[in-house]
């Protein structure tokens, strides 16, 4: 099941941006931040592949979503741009950014490159 997240929740379980300068993430297993907007159709192209993965991958690892329009501070702290675009964060290392609406084999292959989940 995707998480909403808002600045707070975002604060507390991927990131504290308020309180660290170099990254530092907050969760206990890899997650990946899906950029979006209601209105933009890529975005909604990209949502039941997200919701399936994150069945498929529960407990390995957590898929939020960050919707720009109401967030838009939290957006503009990662300088998005265009959407959708998705934040990869591993439990260990730098984040990496994607945009587009990635299909589901490659979003995979970035689970196990970046995120190191199988």
């Amino acid at each position: 099941m995707t998480e909403y997240l808002t600045k707070e929740t975002f604060l507390e379980k991927v990131f504290n941006y308020e309180k660290n300068k170099t990254w530092k993430f907050e969760g206990e297993i890899p997650c990946v931040i899906d950029f979006y907007a209601d209105w933009c159709g890529p975005c909604k192209m990209v949502a039941p592949v997200l919701e399936e993965l994150s069945n498929e991958y529960d407990g390995k690892l957590n898929i939020y979503k960050v919707d720009t329009e109401a967030q838009q501070e939290l957006a503009g702290a990662f300088g998005i741009r265009s959407i959708p675009s998705m934040l990869f964060c591993p439990k260990e290392g730098e984040p990496q950014m994607a945009q587009g609406a990635l299909p589901k084999h490659q979003l995979e292959q970035i689970f196990k490159d970046v995120l190191k989940v199988s």
